[in-house]
């Protein structure tokens, strides 16, 4: 049986990562068939046969066809059409369906390269490789009797994947030790979960992340209320800051509970499909808290609906920075030897009529990925909110409230160039000669931070004594954050990230501007009840 068809939100520069699987065969191809000249496109194969026959006969090295036509050919037609339509090779295939799932089997940890080495970067709280003991900055060295010497950090990744239950011996060179380890490591299923985050932060004010809409994303949401108690929350911080997109309809379902029922989300329309609305089909069953969302300019696709429609409704303060602007529809459609081709299709709109996509047609990929400027928008794509407050499309979600981290200083700014791979490797360094079993709230001291003094000293890191004194706080912070992932887990460094994050406690400060926001909300609502 076919599997059905599904809409796919993602920015480009992170899609082999993170995309998910979207399917297949459709209607929607008849119409885009019959639009254009039968004659042109098969002159067009034609050609493309003849040269392709040229270049394998007469190039000065023998031809790879893979490559030539999955690296080359398909592409390049790709690139000519928009920054997102996509090319899937069969792992980057096999890994965009693992994302969709939102697991796969493995051990669990993050591996990066570091000095023609793999290393590990991250564990995940209560893996299998967490459980055997495999540590952020051991180096691995030999996977299953495999070295990994040579290897790329994938290479070294898809060794450490395999079946369930299957066990696979790790060895890896650890700082501190005379000798390499050597860990057996079972295989399980390693879900990644895409609310990883979600406590009370302040007394009825809950902290809530979404680093991706995947299947199980609204379900995670509501397994979050229900453990946090939804009664509870008397103000809620959405933060939405890299989520890069993912499925539509969960982002129609994020965005849903949150408002009321029949309320629009978003809407699309295409060259080969009529214009669909989505709208809120339970609604918030009258949960009116205050909501501040937070974005940045890595808010993508998925993340804008959400906050697009929260926007519009007057439902949510957007606090942060201008969302990326993604706001074309991507299918992706299943091909041969398990490859795959994420389409654009269509283009969406918030509840308003705003578009969301930025225009790409003056400037190359590289500048409309990694722009440098945020505040762009087309005056001529003028709308308003629910309320009457003025929003523009054509350049992603901009903030109600524009609130950036303070600039660092120039101490930090030459600390932060390297200074994350520093106390990394002074982290595994400390841990080599001192126990990692570390009591609840433990705090790092004056010893721990003149160690990382002479450490910084030892790795040639120039400061002035005056600038150490000076950032000493800001330090003792980043030591923190790295020896709890270390010592304690990932979620507990990420939670230590949350509470010194003065964006987040901007996004507390706002919570009144998101009520008073609530309030007009409500009371056009009543207004236009009774006028009808």
């Amino acid at each position: 049986m076919k599997p059905g068809r599904r809409l796919l939100f993602l920015t480009p520069t992170i899609i082999l990562a993170f995309a998910l699987f979207g399917g297949i065969y459709g209607s929607g191809q008849t119409g885009v068939a019959a639009a254009t000249s039968d004659n042109d496109v098969d002159a067009s194969i034609r050609t493309f046969t003849y040269v392709y026959s040229v270049v394998e006969h007469n190039f000065a090295d023998p031809l790879d066809p893979d490559k030539a036509i999955y690296r080359g050919a398909v592409p390049g037609m790709l690139r000519t059409l928009d920054p997102h339509s996509t090319f899937f090779d069969p792992r980057d295939y096999q890994l965009l369906k693992e994302d969709q799932k939102g697991h796969y089997y493995g051990v669990g940890m993050k591996v990066g390269p570091r000095n023609n080495k793999t290393l590990i970067m991250e564990i995940f709280t209560g893996s299998p490789a967490y459980k055997a003991g495999l540590r952020p900055g051991d180096i691995i060295v030999n996977v299953g009797g495999k070295s990994t010497e040579g290897l790329s950090t994938t290479e070294v990744a898809d060794l450490l994947k395999g079946p369930r239950g299957t066990r696979v011996t790790v060895t890896v060179v650890r700082q501190g030790h005379d000798k390499p380890l050597e860990f057996q490591v079972t295989r399980d299923e390693i879900s990644r979960k895409s609310v990883p985050e979600a406590y009370f932060i302040r007394p009825g004010i809950a902290y809530m992340r979404i680093l991706q809409f995947q299947e199980t994303t609204s379900r995670e949401v509501e397994d979050a209320f229900e453990k946090l108690g939804e009664n509870n929350v008397k103000g809620l911080i959405l933060d939405l800051r890299g989520n890069p997109g993912g499925l539509l309809s969960e982002g129609v379902a994020v965005a849903g509970r949150f408002l009321q029922k029949g309320q629009t989300i978003v809407k699309h329309r295409g060259r080969a499909s009529a214009e669909r609305p989505y709208v809120a089909r339970q609604g918030n069953n009258s949960r009116d808290y205050p909501i501040v969302v937070l974005v940045d300019r890595r808010s993508a696709s998925a993340a804008e609906i959400v906050a697009g429609a929260l926007q519009d409704h007057d439902r949510a303060w957007i606090l942060g920075d201008t969302t990326f602007g993604k706001g074309l529809v991507q299918t992706v459609y299943p091909l041969s030897d398990n490859t795959g081709l994420a389409l654009t299709t269509a283009k969406y709109y918030t509840p308003s009529g705003r578009l969301i996509q930025r225009d790409y047609s003056s400037m190359s990929f590289f500048d409309y990925y990694f722009r440098k400027k945020t505040d762009t928008k087309n005056s001529q794509d003028i709308r308003m909110t629910d309320t009457g407050r003025t929003v523009y499309g054509g350049g992603g979600i901009a903030p109600d409230e524009k609130f950036l981290p303070p600039k660092l200083n120039r101490f930090q700014a030459e600390m932060m160039r390297n200074v994350r791979e520093l106390i990394f490797n002074f982290t595994s360094k400390y841990f080599g000669t001192h126990s990692s079993k570390l009591p609840k709230n433990w705090e790092p001291d004056e010893a721990v931070l003149n160690e990382f003094h002479q450490f910084l000293l030892d790795n040639g890191t120039r400061f002035t004594e005056a600038e150490f004194a000076e950032n000493r706080d800001w330090l003792l912070i980043q030591l923190k954050r790295e020896m709890y992932a270390y010592a304690f887990s990932v979620d507990e460094a990420n939670r230590l990230d949350v509470e010194t994050d003065p964006v987040v406690a901007r996004a507390i400060e706002s919570l009144p501007k998101a009520r008073a926001l609530l309030e007009s909300a409500k009371r056009w609502m009543a207004q236009r009840a009774a006028a009808q």
